[in-house]
């Protein structure tokens, strides 16, 4: 085919061949959508915002969205500030905005710290977004004032309008927009509003990108184009640091389109993951087809995997045999060891965890041009930041001069925290002298992920003759998050996967927590939180158990452990204190509008579980029915508490859809490993 099908030209093909209607797009690619809509002379005033003569407002969103929402939520922040009429907002993905430091040394934020991992978006932007909205208020304020010539402190807005209070005159932000994009950002930090005056923050809003999304406007790594790109996928190590060895490219390049063979040499065993998560060979092709046949055609002999021993079922024995000796013990408060030898009963209990694959919706991609001078990138990335820096290392050249336009992520969980898929891109590009995107099959996704850990719980409780909790131990043997990461000290590889103190540390007299590191060639890095996923599942399915042995309520036994003070605890690493009540009170909440309690006829069950991460509180009670041996899950209802929400729907919208990812993990996501492979 002489041009490329995208994904919105297949829409609008296929709705004017069946004898509808053509969607109204633009079908010439991505590159005029990429042109930033902030950038144009006249309107733009502050750093987020651009102001049209007809008071349509154009907020710029600096983060990244891959469907948390805060492509929704940040920019709700700015223009509550702004005060504007949300009816007229509309939102553009703002690209890497870094500038050098003072010193000379290095690059730092224009603004705000635009990736996303860590489940700190909202809370970075709380401040930041606030005030830069505020801040071009003012400016629209103080250009009206100068075009009546009074005082800006005698003049007020609502919904996109300024008022002089005295006289009455009135103009719209439209109006004054092109004279406040010439005057200068005020320097002290502005009054920001009362929230008992908020029209736009904690009103449920819906996604301001649906639309855009369900009419195919909306555009994700997959969907972006560069001019005269060509097209690449690799043939990576067939088993973990296998090596290439010879390359016979002879029939690859005999494919009609086929151009360019790149070899990419990966980390080798030991090694960290510093670029690319394996060594490979790429096939460059002028269409992504071509590249795909040409790869079926490489011939690459490759070496033997030093993991060619590991297998799902080795790694399981292995912890087991971890779990009999003596680990690193990490948290140890009061003595476990006497006051388990006292207690009046002993419960033990053994968890495990799988691998698990992040199965983004969008696989890999990214778009990378190397020019002598100069790097352009188009990648939906977590962490453009990291790919900055990793283009930097690559090439050499200065992070001023690396562009990189952010589109939005078909999904992400940790997973596009990584950059090798632009590492990939920018190395590939570099050989060849050409602009490349570098494509992923849902295969290599799935064969060549960084992995959430895998992992053995053993659970030991003392409980004293009124059945309180006076003993409490968490044993892990696990690969480890932090393992290969550079610069991590092996004493310090534990912290990712049990986050310096865990629930219920604090709240038990005599807690202690050992480690075991696994040994293992399996990539693994961040997958929604690795510590606090499986941590999670196996506290509290212990809870729950030792409450059923002891013959106790589970609700009634986990609030007698929480107690009922409302106290802040110093949890390191928790990016605020632990607080008890807070637990207790979603835990209440939840059980309250589940029914809990009541009888279950028989063959259904109900669970209730709650968990403190990254400043919010979650619980769920969850019913299920079991029938012949097959389980169904028939209700969950939730209780969250994350403070103040800025936008209510979304954070519904984020538990539904962590319910969701959980119980598919749960019940169907295992990833297998033989002979040193995902299976």
């Amino acid at each position: 085919m002489a041009t490329m099908l995208t994904r919105r030209r297949v829409i609008q093909v296929g709705a004017t061949a069946t004898g509808g209607f053509a969607l109204g797009v633009t079908l010439s690619g991505c590159e005029a959508e990429q042109k930033h809509p902030l950038a144009k002379e006249g309107g733009k005033v502050g750093l987020y915002v651009r102001i049209e003569p007809d008071n349509r407002v154009t907020i710029g969103a600096p983060s990244t969205e891959m469907g948390q929402g805060i492509n929704t939520s940040l920019p709700m922040m700015i223009a509550e500030e702004l005060d504007v009429d949300w009816a007229q907002v509309s939102i553009a993905q703002m690209p890497l905005m870094i500038k050098k430091r003072e010193d000379g040394e290095g690059y730092i934020w224009v603004h705000f710290p635009q990736g996303a991992g860590g489940s700190t978006s909202v809370i970075d932007g709380w401040p930041l977004l606030r005030e830069a909205g505020a801040k071009a208020r003012q400016m629209l304020v103080a250009a009206a004032a100068a075009r009546w010539k009074v005082s800006p402190d005698t003049c007020a807005t609502e919904a996109g309008v300024i008022r002089h209070k005295a006289s009455g005159k009135t103009l719209i932000y439209g109006d004054v927009a092109a004279d406040a994009a010439k005057l200068p950002e005020p320097k002290d930090a502005p009054v920001l509003k009362a929230r008992a005056d908020y029209r736009i923050l904690g009103k449920p809003t819906r996604n301001a990108q649906a639309r855009a999304i369900v009419m195919g406007r909306e555009v994700f790594g997959v969907d972006a184009e560069m001019p005269g790109m060509l097209h690449a996928v690799v043939l990576r190590a067939p088993a973990f640091d296998a090596q290439v060895e010879t390359i016979d490219d002879a029939a690859a390049l005999a494919v009609k389109g086929v151009k360019h063979i790149v070899r990419l040499d990966g980390p080798k065993v030991g090694e960290a993951y510093t670029r690319i998560v394996a060594s490979g060979v790429a096939v460059v092709a002028e269409t992504l087809w071509a590249a795909m046949k040409g790869r079926e055609a490489l011939k690459v002999a490759w070496s033997k995997s030093p993991w060619a021993k590991e297998s799902t079922e080795a790694s399981r024995v292995e912890m087991e045999r971890l779990l009999k000796g003596r680990g690193q013990i990490v948290n140890n408060e009061g003595d476990f060891d006497g006051a388990l030898h006292n207690a009046a009963r002993k419960i033990e209990r053994v968890y495990e965890v799988p691998y698990v694959s992040h199965a983004t919706m969008e696989p890999q991609n990214c778009i990378a041009h190397v020019r002598e001078d100069a790097v352009d990138i188009i990648a939906p990335t977590q962490a453009p930041g990291y790919a900055s820096r990793l283009t930097n290392a690559i090439t050499g050249i200065d992070r001023g001069k690396i562009s990189l336009k952010l589109t939005r992520l078909g999904g992400g969980f940790g997973r596009r925290l990584e950059a090798d898929y632009v590492a990939e891109a920018v190395m590939i590009s570099k050989e060849i002298k050409a602009p490349v995107r570098v494509f992923w099959t849902r295969e290599d996704d799935m064969a060549h992920d960084f992995y959430r850990p895998n992992g053995r719980h053993h659970m030991i409780m003392g409980v004293d003759q009124a059945g309180r909790v006076v003993a409490w131990k968490h044993r892990l043997a696990t690969a480890g998050k932090n393992n290969r990461r550079d610069g991590v000290k092996p004493e310090e590889i534990w912290e990712a996967d049990f986050y310096g103190m865990g629930y219920p540390g604090k709240l038990v007299p005599n807690f202690q927590r050992e480690y075991f590191l696994l040994q293992s060639g399996a990539p693994r890095r961040s997958w929604r939180a690795p510590g606090h996923t499986a941590n999670a599942f196996a506290v509290q399915s212990f809870i729950d158990e030792a409450a059923h042995e002891l013959g106790q309520d589970p609700l009634a036994f986990q609030l007698a452990l929480i107690g009922g003070g409302d106290a802040d605890l110093s949890y390191p690493t928790a990016d605020e204190p632990f607080n008890p009540g807070r637990l207790a009170g979603v835990l209440k909440l939840a059980a309250a509008k589940a029914g809990w309690g009541e009888a279950l006829p028989k063959g259904r069950g109900r669970g209730i579980a709650a968990h403190f991460t990254f400043t919010s509180y979650c619980a769920h009670v969850v019913d299920v029915t079991v029938t012949e041996g097959k389980l169904s899950v028939d209700r969950v209802v939730s209780a969250i508490d994350c403070g103040f929400a800025v936008n209510p729907l979304g954070v519904r919208a984020q538990v539904e859809g962590g319910i969701n990812d959980a119980l598919s993990v749960a019940l169907g996501q295992e990833i297998t490993i033989n002979d040193g492979a995902v299976v």
